[in-house]
């Protein structure tokens, strides 16, 4: 399988799609085309998987989950597996790399910097996988010996978006496959490319056939098969709010079970006796790094209305020195939107705030520098005098676009903070350490930073309240997502008590 990007070449790469152990095309011979964000250009074609594909890859991983070398592995073995996988990876950083920034645009210096860093969730899930212990609990059963233990849920579906395709899909693999399920996943349709480079990587590092399978297509086709096939026992799925309810909804008639990473509108606030600079630099990383397109995106700036003015002149004055350009070289801040048609929602959000009365001081435009050609650029854009009843301020966006509000008290920062329907992340900034222990339990929000934005660990668990999400990525809470967890009860006594009464 050539996975290579050419980005001089005219001619399309061909992909295939990755299902027990086997590459192989769409079962219905029907291709999707996958485009350079930096050009505009189609570089190359993927298979459009159907439910047909789906069944194929479930079964398969059925299969590998119910018998043969998976099923029969050790937690020790599986550990040691995922050690071998991380040290693939980092051995093949690079074309990963390359494989991302040509499919949906992300800076190579941020891009390069993930790769390297993916190891580190496949070593730290390799050294949990035989420490999930159960327990011999006590039991106010005479003669009875009772014991609890966790074991693998089966085949999970794994529905992953465009914006960081191999981290967000990394968070769910890694847990799950310690745990001891076997994984589908479906990547986004704009951005398969370098999962299907992972694939190879797994089959390199020696994992049963089966285990891991990919399935390429759109979401209204091969995501809803695989979200209501009955073989998956769980969904994991990055993306929308619309799209995790949908998800949720199809999957509660299965009663399956699901966690769901979606959308946010994070609040980021600067107190006024905040370290500015850093602050500039803080809130540039909550919304102008990777173009605005992340789902924890500081979106929302509360400033206090004491340093208002000052804050956004620096802000600004920062702003205009970035470099929007092609995202291989070093010297690139910004890079292209991922998708057209993200690039289409982003624009008309730029209208819809205009038309809601909030002034731009910045960008508000397509860019048109003739070095960006054809590619799909968005100027940062910031805009004050927001209130958060305007739809800038309460609908993701996901694009550089930032909405500038002020507050005069703590409790009028947290109350516009917490007036939103999401609640992935926070952000504030402080030298009052009263403050900074105090505020975090006031926020609601699966995560908060305090003087820093924009920091993931595989140590640390991520999700969101509200309309953000179900259930936790990271951190020891995400393998007991993939577990069950099961109580058996042993009777050492020679005999039965009355068997018409509960025992």
């Amino acid at each position: 399988m050539n996975t290579e990007p050419n980005r001089e070449s005219g001619e399309l790469t061909t992909l295939e799609m990755y299902i027990d152990g086997q590459w192989r095309p769409s079962a219905s011979g029907r291709w999707l085309e996958t485009k350079d964000p930096f050009t505009g250009k189609a570089w190359a074609r993927l298979p459009e998987g159907d439910a047909g594909d789906v069944d194929a890859a479930v079964r398969a991983a059925h299969a590998a989950f119910t018998s043969g070398p998976w099923a029969s592995m050790t937690a020790s073995d599986r550990g040691l597996l995922l050690h071998r996988l991380g040290d693939v990876i980092a051995a093949n950083a690079q074309v990963l790399a390359d494989l991302e920034v040509r499919d949906n645009g992300k800076l190579m210096v941020e891009m390069l910097g993930q790769m390297k860093y993916l190891p580190r969730w496949f070593q730290y899930y390799g050294g949990l996988a035989d420490k999930i212990e159960g327990a011999v609990t006590p039991i106010d059963k005479p003669g009875m010996l009772h014991y609890v233990v966790h074991e693998p849920i089966g085949v999970v579906g794994a529905i992953t978006p465009w914006n960081s395709p191999l981290l967000l899909t990394v968070w769910k693999l890694a847990p799950a496959l310690a745990a001891g399920n076997t994984v589908v996943v479906k990547p986004s349709e704009f951005a398969s490319a370098s999962m299907l480079g992972l694939a190879r990587l797994f089959e390199e590092a020696g994992f049963p056939k089966g285990v891991v399978n990919v399935v390429t297509g759109l979401g209204a086709e091969a995501g809803r098969a695989l979200v209501e096939h009955p073989l998956v026992e769980r969904i994991a799925f990055t993306g929308s709010d619309l799209g995790g309810a949908r998800i949720s909804e199809t999957a509660a008639r299965q009663f399956k079970r699901v966690s769901l990473e979606l959308g946010g509108k994070s609040p980021h606030i600067v107190f006024a006796d905040a370290d500015i600079d850093a602050a500039v630099k803080g809130v540039i990383s909550g919304i102008f790094a990777a173009a605005g397109q992340t789902c924890m995106a500081g979106s929302r700036l509360l400033l206090h209305s004491s340093i208002h003015d000052a804050f956004v002149e620096k802000l600004v004055a920062r702003m205009k020195e970035a470099r929007l350009g092609d995202p291989r070289k070093a010297d690139t801040d910004i890079g292209p939107i991922a998708t057209e048609p993200q690039l289409a929602k982003v624009l008309d959000y730029i209208e819809i705030a205009r038309g809601e009365g909030a002034r731009c001081v910045l960008g508000g435009r397509r860019a048109s520098d003739p070095g960006l050609g054809e590619g799909w650029f968005v100027e940062p854009t910031i805009f004050t005098g927001v209130n958060n009843e305007m739809r800038i301020a309460r609908e993701e966006v996901f694009g550089p676009i930032l909405s500038i509000m002020t507050f005069d008290t703590d409790d009028e920062a947290v109350a516009i903070a917490n007036d939103t329907p999401y609640g992935l992340a926070a952000g504030f900034w402080t030298t009052d350490l009263q403050r900074a222990l105090a505020l975090p339990k006031r926020l609601r929000a699966g995560t908060v930073w305090v003087n820093a934005y924009r920091v993931v660990s595989y140590l640390a668990p991520f999700g969101g309240f509200k309309n953000s999400g179900l259930g936790r990525e990271n951190g020891i809470a995400a393998m007991h997502e993939y577990l069950e967890t099961k109580s058996v009860f042993l009777n050492a006594k020679s005999s039965i008590q009355n068997p018409f009464t509960l025992q």
